[in-house]
C-alpha cells in the first residue's frame, strides 16, 4: 500500500520586493510513518503551482505535530533561480545543492600559526624582501 499525503498552503502572500510567493505549508499524512521527505513536498508544490523548475521552491521549518499525521512548515516559490540564489541563506542553498560549502581553516590552526609567526622577526614572517 502506498502512503498518501496532501499538501495545503495557508497565509499565501505575494512578495514583489523579494520576487517570491510565501506561505505556510500544511501536510496531512495520516498513514505515513514519520515525516514526509522535503523532496516529495517540493514535488507536489511544483505541480500544484505549475512552477517550471523545482529549484525555485524552498521548503523549511517543518515540524510534525505530536502524534503524527500532520506537519506544518514554511515555503517560498521564487520567480527565478537567480533571485533564490541572491536571497536565500547560504546554508539552505547548500542543502538544496545550489551552492558549495566553503571549507574554512580551523580556529585552532589559525591561532597556532599566529603564535608561531609572533616568535619570528623581520622578513622571516613572510614580509616582502627589499631589493
Amino acid at each position: 500500500m502506498k502512503a498518501e499525503f496532501t499538501v495545503r498552503t495557508q497565509q499565501f502572500q505575494v512578495n514583489k520586493l523579494l520576487n517570491r510567493k510565501q506561505f505556510a505549508v500544511v501536510i496531512n499524512h495520516p498513514n505515513w510513518n514519520g515525516t514526509v521527505p522535503k523532496s516529495k513536498i517540493i514535488e507536489k508544490l511544483t505541480s500544484l503551482y505549475k512552477v517550471p523548475d523545482q529549484n525555485q521552491v524552498s521548503v523549511f521549518g517543518l515540524k510534525t505535530k505530536f502524534g503524527g499525521g500532520k506537519t506544518v512548515g514554511f515555503g517560498f516559490i521564487y520567480d527565478d533561480v537567480a533571485s533564490l540564489k541572491r536571497i536565500e541563506p547560504n546554508y539552505r542553498l547548500i542543502r538544496y545543492g545550489l551552492s558549495k560549502e566553503k571549507r574554512q581553516t580551523a580556529r585552532k590552526t589559525l591561532k597556532e600559526k599566529r603564535h608561531r609567526l609572533s616568535k619570528l622577526r623581520g622578513t622571516a614572517k613572510g614580509g616582502k624582501k627589499k631589493k
